[in-house]
């Protein structure tokens, strides 16, 4: 490895060794599979040798690829956390962009006790769905905080961001005010078997969300919604789904919808991890605060406080364990 490599170069090889294929490391980067080839081309002249073995079927790290592996990691790390540590230097100076995906649930409350706390703090709010999409602002430095599930992210970007579980909200589906179920206050999920539900399917920004209902819908006889794309607010989400007459799968903190109601989701109860997110190496008063107040909610509220016999996947326990 050269003593001075190029962070564009590591991107690279990261990138191909993540995902093992080309075409899908260049989409990822936003750059041409041509240049992709050769940047790791270049670099492998630099390391001394093969990184990738390459057939027309498959590409797989060679055994000297997967030694490196780590060390480029640690040192993208720290590429991170300096270009963070620049950027966030006199973060009083300037406003902490906060995307809190709609004017309910977590994030936004979180937010909104953060201004009353500190009234003299810039916080600048963001309202885009879905913390997959969001990550991709993260890294770019286009926003500082976002907030959802962070088991659902690409292992790589979760690799390059800092993050805190706030609270595991409770789930929820969104019926029809004349629906059968409607009667009920709450609404066992063994009687969501045969219901077709709306998570998101075919917006890349939520994907996140598709993948932890998928998860819950699995073997239990629940159908997903078909794909639809990406709905942009709270306005054009309401009328995407009553025009499709879909159910929705939600937390129990969610937009109202006229001629719909919300009923929790028991028996046993499924749960939506929210972290706090942000680029590693961010520095600003305003992360902080957040963090606070986010910590504050959460013991007042009991936000992380786990019902009995509770659902969650097993990828999400592991991720957010300490």
């Amino acid at each position: 490895m050269p003593s001075d490599p190029d962070p564009r170069l590591l991107r690279s090889f990261v990138a191909v060794a993540e995902e093992l294929h080309f075409t899908r490391a260049a989409a990822r980067l936003f750059v041409a599979q041509q240049a992709l080839s050769r940047d790791i081309r270049r670099l492998e002249r630099e390391t001394g040798g093969e990184l990738f073995v390459r057939t027309t079927r498959q590409v797989a790290l060679t055994d000297e690829g997967a030694r490196l592996l780590p060390y480029v990691r640690r040192v993208l790390a720290a590429y991170d956390e300096l270009g963070g540590a620049v950027s966030g230097t006199g973060g009083d100076g300037r406003p902490l962009l906060v995307d809190v995906g709609a004017p309910v649930g977590t994030a936004y409350t979180v937010l909104e006790e953060a201004r009353r706390a500190e009234p003299d703090r810039d916080f600048a709010a963001r309202f885009h769905s879905g913390l997959t999409g969001a990550a991709a602002e993260l890294l770019a430095g286009r926003l500082d905080v976002a907030a959802g599930r962070v088991a659902g992210l690409d292992p790589g970007v979760l690799g390059r961001l800092g993050h805190r579980i706030v609270r595991y909200e409770r789930m929820a589906v969104l019926i029809a005010d004349d629906h059968p179920l409607a009667e009920r206050d709450r609404v066992p999920l063994d009687a969501l078997a045969g219901e077709t539900l709306y998570a998101g399917a075919g917006n890349p920004a939520t994907a996140e969300w598709t993948d932890l209902a998928a998860r819950l819908f699995a073997g239990r006889g629940i159908e997903m919604a078909e794909p639809y794309p990406e709905i942009d607010g709270p306005e054009e989400f309401v009328r995407v789904v009553r025009r499709r007459g879909w159910s929705v799968l939600a937390s129990t903190d969610f937009i109202e919808v006229p001629g719909m109601v919300l009923r929790s989701i028991v028996d046993p109860v499924p749960l939506a991890p929210v972290s706090l997110v942000w680029r590693r190496g961010l520095r600003h008063p305003g992360l902080e605060v957040l963090l606070r107040t986010a910590a504050e909610l959460g013991g007042l509220h009991g936000w992380l406080v786990k019902p009995a016999g509770s659902w969650l996947p097993a990828v999400d326990v592991s991720v957010l364990s300490p």
